[in-house]
């Protein structure tokens, strides 16, 4: 088993197994967006190819078995066994399904914060436009939002949408199962994005008391599966309803059933929120990298020791810069408190992200946070070298 010396070890323990994405080579501090795949991430996708080759259209029974290894993938990391996956290619459809199939007429309301990323943040906005009311709830202080949430959620209120990690300043959302609490009590659905948590923090739902929740997560960030990987975790009790926006996959098992009625069919489990046909290529990419991680013990226990140690190393260096808090300052919690990332606050924040792109620093920044992501392929050197570059640009400011 690779541990977390080897890792922080130049060169890092894993580094060579990404070779196409030359991690050894650059200052990828871009773990909290877009991590690089590992190699074998290549051979998913030739072998999609080929299957299509071979097979042509009868492929889609070997696509299949891919798409039944990536839910077993997310649910290791959910450590939820008997978890009912629906699969898509963004999160933002699957939100999309979740929320057509919302008695919305009967409660005409929606719960959330100012914190959300933009698929959420755009879509309630156009809801909003429509006469559904969305009341936003302030993000800050994260210490005290989650019964916030529960104060302003009522027998009026469909659903509340909250992310268990803030994808701008990576702060953990504590107190999730009180909200889940509050929101049984009256009636009211808890669709939680953790696509900041899955992969960064062990998310293991019973413990945290999300049974009955819905989520939606991703394989983009943390997980190196790339785009087309997301699923949304349907409740034992959502089974029963029935999404507006609805793709034909939804009817598997029953396009062949003659019609009772008028009434459109629905498949059994997860499949009532499924698409249509999609590139299978995403999954055969998936299953590969899912294997990975598997094979290399990189298991949620694990990534997060890495990961505590990686921006922990960020927060110390970036503290020994002593750039004044007017242009350079975070949030001085404990660290285990945030997710994957390391926010620095700044309002040159975007200027500072582009000076590092031109010092060969990959970042980011949302306003006025500059996100900084390290990823288990890193080693402390490169990170010292990446803060360094942060240290030589702040001079010129």
């Amino acid at each position: 088993m690779t541990t977390v010396e080897e890792l922080s070890a130049t060169p890092n323990a894993l580094a060579a197994h990404y070779s196409r994405f030359r991690v050894a080579e650059r200052l990828l501090l871009t773990g909290h967006s877009h991590q690089a795949w590992p190699d074998v991430a290549l051979r998913g996708q030739i072998e999609a190819f080929y299957d299509a080759a071979e097979s042509v259209d009868r492929k889609w029974d070997r696509a299949f078995r891919k798409a039944d290894a990536v839910r077993a993938g997310f649910r290791r990391f959910l450590a939820d066994p008997g978890a009912e996956l629906a699969l898509g290619a963004n999160t933002h459809e699957l939100v999309v399904r979740f929320l057509s199939a919302l008695d919305l007429r009967a409660r005409p309301r929606l719960v959330t914060t100012d914190g959300e990323f933009h698929s959420v943040r755009r879509q309630l906005a156009r809801i909003a436009e429509a006469d559904i009311e969305v009341v936003r709830v302030p993000a800050a202080p994260v210490d005290t939002l989650a019964q916030r949430l529960a104060a302003a959620t009522d027998d009026r209120t469909a659903a509340v949408l909250v992310s268990a990690v803030l994808f701008e300043t990576s702060r953990i959302v504590p107190g999730l199962d009180t909200l889940a609490t509050a929101c049984a009590r009256v009636g009211t659905e808890l669709l939680v994005d953790a696509y900041h948590a899955v992969g960064a923090i062990p998310f293991p739902l019973s413990e945290l008391g999300l049974d009955a929740a819905w989520l939606v997560a991703g394989g983009y960030k943390y997980l190196q599966l790339g785009e087309g990987n997301c699923v949304l975790r349907i409740p034992p009790h959502g089974l029963a309803l029935r999404p507006v926006i609805t793709g034909w996959y939804a009817e598997f098992g029953e396009l062949s059933a003659e019609k009772a009625s008028d009434t459109v069919p629905y498949a059994a489990g997860a499949n009532r929120f499924a698409g249509a046909t999609y590139d299978p290529t995403s999954h055969y990419r998936a299953a590969h990298v899912f294997d990975f991680f598997t094979d290399h013990d990189l298991t949620p226990e694990f990534l997060r020791r890495i990961s505590l140690h990686q921006t922990g190393l960020l927060a110390d260096l970036c503290d020994k810069l002593d750039a004044p808090p007017s242009l350079l300052d975070r949030d001085r919690a404990p660290r285990t408190e945030f997710g994957g990332f390391l926010t620095l606050h700044s309002p040159q924040a975007a200027r500072i992200q582009r000076r590092l792109t031109e010092h060969g620093v990959h970042t980011d920044s949302r306003g006025p946070h500059l996100r900084l992501g390290p990823a288990p392929y890193l080693s402390d050197t490169q990170i010292e070298s990446a803060v360094a570059a942060l240290g030589e640009v702040l001079r010129e400011f």
